[in-house]
């Protein structure tokens, strides 16, 4: 945590001074206010002190693409495109749960473009080229989804799917500087997952705000067209972020070799126990972890089974999340980066499952019979549900960060993000099925109790699966040397990569 002192002088009152007494109560409201500026200004020095060690445009790159990227426009399109299959396209819970599997493809790609970006530069630059590729994607399908008229559903699909690919690939480019930077100087994982978290939750919250507004104001499909905000400026990122360009003839000579290698060394870290293990447990803790979204918000919606919330105000649902997210951040980064792995990811996914019992007395209205209203309660269980989930998840992100390699850390990155998305979309299909078996449609949401019942189920026999944890500290390096490539990957690098510390030190990414 960083320590933030304030230079503003001591309060000086012109006015006469006031007998004894009253004096500490002046100086209890001096303090007061220093105390608030450095409440304020802590986040600024963070920032800052950051941007001191790493590249700024670096910083500025993790904020487009968590900020506005995944924040805001991931938040956006989450809830538009929910009013877009339920209203336009007319789709069934069990059907859209389905669909929205399918979104997930692009980021089980996730290895493929990791290599693309590592082996295969473009005219000499290895992450520029894939920024502006990604922000083209993004941009077209965004445009054409929301102004080409009447869409078939497969057609919207696959413009969603274009949406979905230019995050993913955006977010594979970025990541790759991120594990970089966690193998070079430890000590900042954690941060730079903080800062990860921020961003990310930050832009979610004026996302999930602005989004019922605007499906209210433009209509569904319009709003869709706001979508292509995140890629226009990832294109611009691509010319402004800092790359050392290399030998195109260099580069040619050694693509197909460096894929191999790359491959080889993937297949011998994954064989190391404390890389495997927790993979395992990342894959199952998703899989295991089934959704049943779609049928929620359907009921959420319904004016005659649920509690008919408007378009706004489902937007404020999630906007509240997205606070809650970053209460779950700034909890992690505030009071529990320093425990072990192991520990902290036990009691928070018990405290993530004991969240979900809050849905369940939700659905069968349990809060109505206690006396709380259906507008308080929905916001207290998707608070708690949000915190649990990001303190839940942050350290198996820190975790994922140190057990890549040098020389193939984008790549290998990428695959574990992949086999999380793989039980992400295991997860969509599961209960997009268990909605389908348990016959919960657009009207008929009489078995959407027992849906929840089974994933709370699931949640906590997740538990079980906690031993596949390393039992180590956030800060300990997990990967021997000769498995870390620390020796052999820096000559290799040192002409391929981004430079993150132009001032300071080179370091790269």
């Amino acid at each position: 945590m960083l320590e933030v002192k304030s230079n503003l002088p001591s309060h000086q009152n012109p006015v006469p001074s006031l007998p004894h007494e009253t004096e500490p109560m002046g100086e209890n409201d001096n303090k007061t206010k220093k105390n608030l500026l450095s409440l304020l200004t802590e986040p600024i020095q963070w920032i800052q002190s950051l941007s001191s060690q790493l590249n700024p445009t670096f910083v500025i790159g993790v904020f487009i693409i968590y900020g506005i990227g995944q924040g805001f426009s991931g938040s956006l399109f989450k809830v538009v495109s929910d009013y877009y299959w339920k209203d336009v396209q007319k789709i069934q819970p069990s059907t859209v749960q389905l669909y929205v599997g399918f979104y997930f493809i692009p980021w089980v790609l996730k290895p493929l473009w990791g290599i693309l970006t590592d082996a295969f530069p473009v005219r000499g630059y290895r992450r520029r080229p894939y920024f502006i590729i990604s922000g083209v994607i993004g941009a077209i399908s965004a445009a054409v989804v929301a102004f080409a008229g009447n869409l078939a559903a497969v057609a919207a699909l696959m413009c969603f799917l274009g949406v979905s690919a230019s995050l993913a690939i955006a977010d594979v480019t970025i990541d790759a500087c991120i594990a970089r930077n966690s193998i070079e100087m430890r000590k900042l994982a954690p941060d730079l997952q903080s800062l990860c978290g921020f961003c990310s939750g930050a832009g979610a919250l004026v996302g999930y705000l602005a989004s019922g507004f605007f499906v209210h104001r433009l209509g569904t499909q319009e709003s869709l067209g706001l979508m292509a905000l995140s890629p226009a400026l990832t294109i611009v990122l691509g010319f402004v972020i800092y790359e050392n360009r290399t030998s195109a003839s260099h580069i040619e000579k050694q693509a197909v070799e460096s894929v191999g290698m790359k491959i080889r060394s993937m297949y011998q870290t994954m064989l190391y126990p404390h890389v495997w293990k927790p993979s395992l447990y990342m894959f199952l803790a998703l899989t295991l972890n089934v959704t049943t979204h779609e049928g929620h918000f359907y009921w959420y919606t319904d004016p005659k089974a649920g509690p008919a919330f408007s378009q706004e105000f489902v937007g404020v649902i999630y906007a509240i999340g997205a606070v809650a997210s970053l209460i779950g951040v700034l909890i992690y980064h505030k009071a529990l980066k320093d425990y072990q792995f192991r520990d902290l990811v036990f009691y928070a996914q018990l405290l993530y499952g004991i969240s979900g019992v809050l849905d369940l007395i939700f659905i069968l209205r349990w809060n109505l019979v206690i006396g709380i209203p259906d507008y308080f309660f929905v916001v207290l269980e998707e608070s708690a549900t949000r915190i649990t989930s990001k303190i839940r998840w942050m350290p198996m992100m820190v975790l994922s960060t140190q057990l890549c390699p040098l020389g193939i850390e984008g790549t290998f990155f990428a695959l574990l993000m992949c086999i999380d998305s793989i039980g992400a979309l295991f997860s969509k299909w599961g209960g997009g099925m268990l909605l389908r078996v348990l016959h919960i449609t657009r009207t008929d949401f009489t078995n959407l109790w027992l849906a929840v019942l089974i994933r709370d189920m699931l949640r906590f026999a997740t538990l079980a699966l906690v031993f596949l944890v390393p039992k180590t500290d956030q800060y300990e390096e997990l990967l021997p040397s000769e498995v870390s490539g620390k020796n052999t990957s820096e000559k290799v690098h040192e002409e391929e990569t981004l430079e993150l510390v132009p001032i300071h030190g080179k370091t790269e990414v």
